[in-house]
């Protein structure tokens, strides 16, 4: 059993390395936080596989409840936060935020970047509240024609502590 990266008595949730063992309970995550844009199996597969990927989980109660994976570009000089997604019945609670802050510390660049629904403003005001600022719109970024949200944080050597 991996190490707990981030656990204490008053934490939302053990943060964990994920792995491909991980991968039945990243697909029901997927389904379940992403119905319409759920990555399929290979992705999936691939996200807890290849080299360089920062990948995460949230455990509480024994129970994978939340999953984060950072993509770290160093010849673009940026790290991607690909996904991060929480179990409905788990949210509000601090476990995105813990998992995103968990990531960050792990990605070896200074600028992060991400993306995310225009619609999702719960999304959004977390990621603001993390210290990320808008940087562009890709339009008609998801299947169903919505545009996402791209934003940046650059993080500092404190934060890295």
């Amino acid at each position: 059993m991996p190490t707990p990266l981030q656990v204490s008595p008053d934490g939302p949730a053990a943060i964990e390395t994920a792995s491909l063992r991980d991968l039945g309970n990243l697909r029901v995550i997927e389904k379940i936080c992403f119905p319409k844009d759920a990555w399929p199996l290979l992705d999936l597969i691939s996200v807890l596989t290849f080299p360089g990927v920062i990948r995460l989980k949230a455990v509480k109660d024994g129970q994978m409840v939340g999953f984060i994976a950072g993509d770290v570009k160093r010849s673009e000089g940026v790290a991607w936060i690909a996904t991060l997604a929480v179990l409905p019945e788990f949210r509000r609670q601090g476990i995105g935020s813990a998992l995103l802050r968990v990531c960050e510390v792990q990605v070896p660049l200074s600028r992060i970047r991400l993306c995310g629904r225009l619609s999702n403003q719960v999304a959004i005001r977390l990621y603001e509240d993390r210290g990320y600022a808008r940087a562009g719109e890709w339009t008609d970024y998801y299947q169903d024609g919505e545009s996402a949200l791209v934003m940046e944080k650059i993080i500092t050597a404190a934060e890295r502590r």
